[in-house]
C-alpha cells in the first residue's frame, strides 16, 4: 500500500481534471435528486466549485454554501463566476460549522472516500439538514473500474509502481455507500449507477489533462523520465481515436441519497 497522499493545493490543476469530470456527473446527479427549488444547499468539501456552481445554475436555490479544507481550493472557487452568491469557506467535513437543521439539502461530489471517518461525514451532513431534507453523494466506482485515470492506474500496476488510493476507498462500492447511508439512520434511501464520457482534443490532450490529477502528478514526480515515457508509450496504445483523431474516455461513479 502507498504510503503517499493524494493532496489538493491547485485549484486550476483540479479544475481542468477532476472539476470538469464532476460536472459531467453533477448534470445528471442534481436532475436525478428531484428536488425543488428554493433551498438552502451545503456541497461538503466543494473543491474549486465546480459541483456548487452547478447547484447555484441548476437547482434554483435561495442559499448555497461551499466548505472545503483547502485553501487555495476555496481561493479558486472564489473566483469562478456562478449563477448565484455561493458563500464559500473552508471548514472540515467532519466537524461542520453550522447549527442542527441550517440547511434543506447537503451533498458531496467526489469527496466522501477522501474523508477519514466517512460515518462522521454523513453523520455531520444529517446533523446540518432538517428533518424530511436530502443528503446525498457521488464518488468513483474505484473498485469497479470506474475511475478516468483507470488506464493510468492498470499501467501502472503492469509496471509494480505503487499508488495511493483515497483514505476510504472502501466506500465508493455500491454495498458500503447504502450500508453507510443505512447506518446513518437516513431513510428513503436509492443509488444509482452514473456513467459519463468526456472528450479530449486528441491523446495529448488527454495525457497532459489526466497526469495533472493530484493521484497521478503525485506518482509521476518521483519517476524517472525513461519510465513515464514507457508508461506514456504503452497507455497511448490503449484509447482509440475516432475519425477525427479525439479521444473518448469513460467512467462511471455510484450515486446514493437518503431523507432525513
Amino acid at each position: 500500500m502507498s504510503t503517499k497522499k493524494i493532496t489538493f493545493d491547485d485549484g486550476a490543476a483540479y479544475e481542468r481534471m477532476m472539476g470538469v469530470w464532476s460536472q459531467l456527473l453533477g448534470e445528471q446527479f442534481i436532475d436525478w435528486l428531484q428536488l425543488a427549488g428554493g433551498l438552502r444547499w451545503i456541497d461538503v468539501g466543494c473543491g474549486s466549485g465546480a459541483f456548487t456552481a452547478q447547484i447555484a445554475e441548476l437547482c434554483s436555490p435561495s442559499e448555497v454554501v461551499g466548505i472545503d479544507p483547502s485553501d487555495a481550493q476555496i481561493k479558486f472557487a472564489q473566483n469562478r463566476p456562478v449563477a448565484k452568491p455561493v458563500n464559500f469557506q473552508t471548514g472540515d467535513g467532519m466537524a461542520l460549522p453550522f447549527d442542527a437543521d441550517t440547511f434543506d439539502a447537503a451533498t458531496m461530489a467526489l469527496v466522501l472516500f477522501f474523508i477519514p471517518n466517512p460515518m462522521l461525514g454523513v453523520s455531520e451532513m444529517k446533523r446540518v439538514v432538517r428533518e424530511g431534507g436530502s443528503v446525498s453523494a457521488y464518488v468513483w466506482d474505484i473498485f469497479g473500474d470506474g475511475l478516468p485515470i483507470k488506464m493510468i492506474h492498470r499501467e501502472l500496476r503492469n509496471c509494480g509502481i505503487d499508488y495511493p488510493l483515497p483514505p476510504s476507498a472502501a466506500v465508493s462500492k455500491m454495498e458500503n455507500l447504502q450500508k453507510l447511508w443505512a447506518e446513518a439512520g437516513l431513510k428513503s434511501i436509492e443509488s444509482k449507477q452514473i456513467n459519463v464520457d468526456r472528450s479530449f482534443v486528441d491523446f495529448e490532450e488527454f495525457w497532459n489533462v489526466t497526469t495533472s490529477s493530484p493521484a497521478v502528478s503525485v506518482v509521476f514526480d518521483d519517476l524517472e523520465p525513461d519510465l513515464v515515457m514507457e508508461i506514456w508509450s504503452s497507455v497511448k496504445n490503449e484509447p482509440q481515436p475516432d475519425a477525427s483523431g479525439k479521444i473518448i474516455c469513460e467512467a462511471h461513479a455510484n450515486a446514493i441519497k437518503g431523507i432525513v
